[in-house]
Parts: C-alpha cells; sequence; structure tokens
C-alpha cells in the first residue's frame, strides 16, 4: 500500500484520527480492541445457531464440507501426537487412499486448534475456526488499513468490517473456513507492497516468503488469488506513473526472489507430494470447473444478509456456498459513484482496475445475466494455464470484494477529511450513504438443520473389539459426497479407524496424475447403496452383484458394516445389505454385519 503522506499541524493523526494539535480522546489501543471485540461479537452473532449445538447442527443445505474439515482436523490431531505423515494418508479412501496436499488439508489451522479438538471434539473446532475466521479478517484488514491507508478510524472500521463480513465470506462461513479464514492476507500484501520501497531487501522478503508458507497451509487458492491481485494492481500503479517503476523495481525484484527462494525451499516438499505425490491430480472437476457468477450476482443481496432472497439466488450462483458477489445495487452504485468522485487520484484507479478485471474473470466460461445467455468469457482461454486450471472462477469475486471494501475505505477518510465550513453535515451524508449501501447486506445469523448425532455404538467404542489396525469399518451408506457422516465418526475417533470411500478431490479412477473427481475410483455397492437410500426400495442382489460386491469389501480389509438403526430408509439398506452379508446384528443404536468371515485373506 502507498505510503501516506506526512501528517501536517492539524491535520487527523495516523493512529487516533484526531487532530495532531491536541491530545487523542482515546487511545489507540483501546479503541482497537473495541473495534476487535465488536467484530468478534457480529462473528458470533452470524454463527449463533451453529453454536447452540456444534455437534448437532450444520449447514442447511449442505453438509459434506463441514464433515471433511472436521476429518482434517482430527487429522492434525494424529500428525502432532501420533507423529503421522501430513501429506496423505490410507485412513480415508482406503486402499487407495488420500493426497492432503491436493485437498486443502489446513494443517495451518488444525495444529493450533488441536487442544480444542482433543478437549470438546472437532465439530467444536470447527465453529471456532468459523468464528475467529470472519472476526480475525475483519481485524487483520482493519489493523493494516487503519496504520498503512487512512487516517480516519472510522474508515478503516468500514473497511476492515466489509473485507471481514462481505456476502462472499458469509456465503463460505457455513462450509469453508479455509477459505475465510484470510487474517494473514492484509500482511501479505501490505508486505509486497513494503518491498516496492525497501531499503532491507533480504529482511523484507524472508517476512513476506514466511507469511507466504503459512497462507500455503491455510489455504493456496487464496493465496494465488491475493498473488494475482498484487500483481495486477502494481501494474494498474506503473502503467499510470511509469516513473515509479524505476525506483521499485530494484528492491521489488529483489525481495520476491529472496521470497521465492525461501518459500519455495519451505514448501517444495509439500508441493512435490501435492502436484507428483500418490493420488495427484491435475485440474478439477468437471463438477467444479465451470462455476462462475451471473453478472445480476453482482446486484442482488446475498442470501445470508438483511435483504437477500435464498430462492431469488437460485440460478445466481453455482450454489449457495459459492456466492462470491451479492453486493446488491445499492453497494454496487456506490462503489461505481466512489471511483467516479475520487479517479483523480492512481490508487483509487489502480483498485477499480484490479476489482473490475477479476469480476469479470468471476463471470467463468460463459457469461450470463439472470441465467439466460451464454457468451464467451476470458476464462474460457485462462482456465488452460498452469495453476489457473486448479482455480474456481467464481471465486474471483473474492477479489472483487476486498478492492470494494478498500474503496469504501478511502472515500470514508477522504470524505472525513474535507475541510468544509460545516462538516458536521459531510459526515452525516457519508454515514447515510453507508447505511444504505451496507444495510441490505447486513449479516445474519447462519441458516442451520440438525444432523444426526454420532451413533453411541462409536462414541462408547464398542467397535474396537471388532476392527483391526489394518482393517476397516464400513459406514452404510458407504462414505463418499452426500454421505459423510461415516467422516464425522472417524473424526469423532480422532481416526482411529480406517474407512472406504469419502468425499475429497482425487484422480479419476484412482490414476495417478488424470484430471480430479470428488471421491475415489468408482464403487459398485456403493453406487448400489446410494440408490437405496435416495429411493428407499431394497435392491435385489444378483449372484454377480454379491460377488463385486464381495470383492470390493476384500479389497477394502472390512471388518464389520455398520448401519444407524435412525438412518434414512434403514429398512431398505438393512435388507439389502442383508443379501449380502447375512442378518444384521442390532448392536445399541446401530445394525451390524461382522463380515471378517468373508472378507478374511484366506477366503478364496
Amino acid at each position: 500500500m502507498p505510503a501516506r503522506s506526512g501528517e501536517e499541524p492539524g491535520t487527523p493523526d495516523r493512529n487516533t484520527g484526531s487532530g495532531t494539535d491536541r491530545p487523542p480522546r482515546w487511545p489507540t489501543w483501546r479503541r482497537d480492541l473495541a473495534v476487535y471485540g465488536a467484530f468478534l461479537v457480529a462473528a458470533l452473532w452470524v454463527t449463533s445457531q451453529i453454536w447452540l449445538d456444534p455437534a448437532g447442527r450444520v449447514a442447511a443445505l449442505y453438509s459434506s464440507d463441514p464433515a471433511q474439515v472436521q476429518y482434517f482436523l482430527a487429522h492434525s490431531v494424529r500428525v502432532v501426537l501420533h507423529g503421522e505423515y501430513p501429506f496423505f494418508t490410507d485412513r480415508l479412501n482406503y486402499p487407495d487412499g488420500v493426497n492432503l496436499m491436493a485437498n486443502t488439508a489446513i494443517l495451518g489451522l488444525g495444529i493450533p486448534m488441536i487442544p480444542v479438538t482433543l478437549l470438546f471434539g472437532p465439530a467444536v473446532s470447527f465453529v471456532v475456526l468459523v468464528t475467529l475466521g470472519l472476526a480475525g479478517t475483519a481485524s487483520a484488514w482493519y489493523y493494516v488499513i487503519s496504520r498503512h491507508l487512512v487516517r480516519a478510524p472510522i474508515a478503516a472500521i468500514v473497511g476492515g468490517w466489509f473485507c471481514g463480513f462481505s456476502p462472499a465470506m458469509l456465503s463460505h462461513a457455513n462450509w469453508h473456513p479455509n477459505i475465510i479464514s484470510q487474517f494473514l492476507l492484509p500482511f501479505i500484501v501490505w508486505r509486497v507492497m513494503v518491498l516496492t520501497r525497501s531499503t532491507r531487501v533480504v529482511r523484507d522478503g524472508v517476512i513476506l516468503a514466511l507469511l507466504v508458507t503459512y497462507q500455503a497451509f491455510i489455504n493456496e487458492e487464496i493465496l494465488l488469488f491475493t498473488a494475482l491481485a498484487c500483481g495486477v494492481f502494481l501494474i494498474g500503479v506503473v502503467v499510470q506513473q511509469p516513473g515509479r517503476w524505476r525506483a521499485a523495481w530494484r528492491p521489488l525484484l529483489g525481495g520476491l526472489a529472496v521470497c521465492a527462494v525461501l518459500a519455495g525451499a519451505l514448501l517444495a516438499y509439500p508441493l512435490y507430494v501435492q502436484f507428483a505425490g500418490k493420488q495427484a491430480y491435475h485440474g478439477l472437476s468437471d463438477a467444479v470447473r465451470d462455476y462462475g457468477n451471473d453478472i445480476a450476482a453482482f446486484f442482488a443481496p446475498g442470501s445470508t444478509t438483511l435483504g437477500g432472497d435464498q430462492r431469488a439466488n437460485l440460478d445466481l450462483a453455482p450454489n449457495y456456498s459459492e456466492e462470491n458477489a451479492f453486493f446488491g445495487w445499492s453497494l454496487a452504485l456506490l462503489t461505481v459513484a466512489v471511483v467516479v468522485w475520487l479517479r483523480r487520484e492512481v490508487l483509487i484507479r489502480a483498485l477499480a482496475a484490479t476489482g473490475l478485471i477479476f469480476a469479470i474473470l468471476s463471470l467463468g466460461e460463459r457469461i450470463s445475466w439472470w441465467n439466460r445467455g451464454a457468451y464467451w468469457g476470458p476464462w474460457d482461454v485462462l482456465v488452460k494455464a498452469p495453476l489457473l486450471d486448479a482455480v474456481v472462477p467464481t471465486r474471483f469475486g473474492l477479489i472483487t470484494s476486498v478492492v470494494i471494501g478498500l474503496l469504501l475505505a478511502l472515500a470514508t477518510d477522504r470524505a472525513w477529511a474535507m475541510q468544509r465550513a460545516d462538516r458536521r453535515t459531510v459526515r452525516t451524508v457519508v454515514v447515510t450513504a453507508l447505511v444504505i449501501a451496507l444495510l441490505p447486506i447486513l449479516p445474519l445469523p447462519l441458516r442451520e438443520v440438525s444432523r444426526p448425532p454420532v451413533p453411541d455404538f462409536i462414541t462408547s467404542g464398542q467397535w474396537r473389539p471388532y476392527v483391526g489396525t489394518d482393517q476397516t469399518l464400513v459406514p452404510v451408506p458407504i462414505p463418499a459426497m452426500g454421505h459423510t457422516n461415516g467422516m464425522r465418526w472417524a473424526a469423532y475417533t480422532n481416526l482411529d479407524f480406517k474407512i472406504p470411500g469419502g468425499y475429497f478431490l482425487a484422480p479419476r479412477n484412482g490414476n495417478t496424475g488424470d484430471a480430479g473427481r470428488f471421491g475415489g475410483r468408482p464403487s459398485g455397492l456403493s453406487a448400489m447403496l446410494d440408490r437405496v437410500s435416495t429411493t428407499g426400495r431394497p435392491a435385489t442382489l444378483t449372484d454377480r452383484q454379491r460377488r463385486r460386491s464381495l470383492d470390493e469389501l476384500r479389497q477394502w480389509r472390512a471388518a464389520i458394516l455398520v448401519l444407524p438403526a435412525r438412518q434414512t430408509n434403514v429398512e431398505a439398506l438393512r435388507r439389502t445389505v442383508d443379501q449380502l452379508a447375512g442378518p444384521a446384528q442390532r448392536v445399541d443404536d446401530v445394525w451390524v454385519w461382522d463380515v471378517r468371515p468373508l472378507t478374511s485373506r484366506t477366503v478364496g
């Protein structure tokens, strides 16, 4: 961020916002604590419905991603306490396993959360991460904006608030704590800008490298977005003021070289595992590759906001967990007005260009308006570029959200500093405009519904006599996208047992290097039980289906199959599995099939 001009007598102080010719009414540290506290209260408000019962409540529409995150939190426990390999596991999708570096295993969040996970369970850790992700991101942006971009405290509060609680952040809060945990990004952006005028290139490059490395273990996609946004913004500045490049290129390139060498050394092996290790994939699943925003999404309030309409937004985003725009008409118009008003400033023009470019890219491969039309978009070409082939394009809207937050902060700061006779009237107008723009997207508590509890059979450890260290416990239905309760069971035990299947990204058909897909190699038994679970009609197994299903159970080294007694369509599922493994035994609150005699290696 550009250095601010030096303060003149009587101008607002950089930390207090009050005139330098009189003492501040409130020390900076107290104001900062009050702001951080307010952001935390807001985050608790947003997550209040989950806090009522972290283990028994989940997002109203999709439950797969929270279960996956909880599984990865439990994996962090095993990494530290059991010395397990951090970047790959065969406890999920046994025996093929899962490349965790290619699945955002959030080690950067999971390891610090180990005490919470051990004491209260991964479900509580999940909601703690969501709460701190929102509050921490808002607080971090407030801190950096207040110290390095504006003088008026209210301007930094407005900017921090929007960056932490924008509609896009609220959309991801229910599902993706790794995406909303952006508290390092303001500092990464700040340190990049520091490099443009650095006199201690090695030190500043090392600091940036450490920030980049840690962010890579939170979310690499967000790190890539930050790098792209910084690059576009700097180009936007240099195009307008070519003279800046003569003074900035040496420290900038030198610092980036130091950062690349150190961060490259620290991340070389994890990245090797991600891109060339077992179960690595190249390119995203077709299910998400074409995720893009509808143009109308920029003018509608988000579903989780005061003015949002979940039903109306149905066709404007890929799904409710990817509402990466949704600013509403009033904020969209205010943003345009700010750019027009402050268009003479280089900083404003560079920010506006950055936000616009990534808003266009977020439209995806085909551009539409209210789900009508399908015109070519530039992402159709860029999607084939290295690294970008692993990006979900709609998420470029997250960059635009940050840009809008910075523009709001700058506009508020400029208005607050205007030298007018009736300053109170000017400030009243500014506050009124902000209220009109931000009120429709005021956060509401995330919508939650009840989910099945982890069976007592699992929590009490009654499964342990059945399952050996080299065997699997097979939940019914088989774990997959849409059937992730079995992953929650494993997470509750800190992954003490292995399971087949699961919800994760892996190469198609289990062939390392293929394009990605959700889930492991296709399974006939998993597909059959999924149909039974959905339709409520038991399947009638042929001899051939029974032999193939038994072959899969042997491949998984299954010890027992477990079906919760309160599972939806439980009777149809029980009757289907009975044909495969014989009559089930009721144990506590589950049906159990002991298939060890059928899957033993001695069985022909």
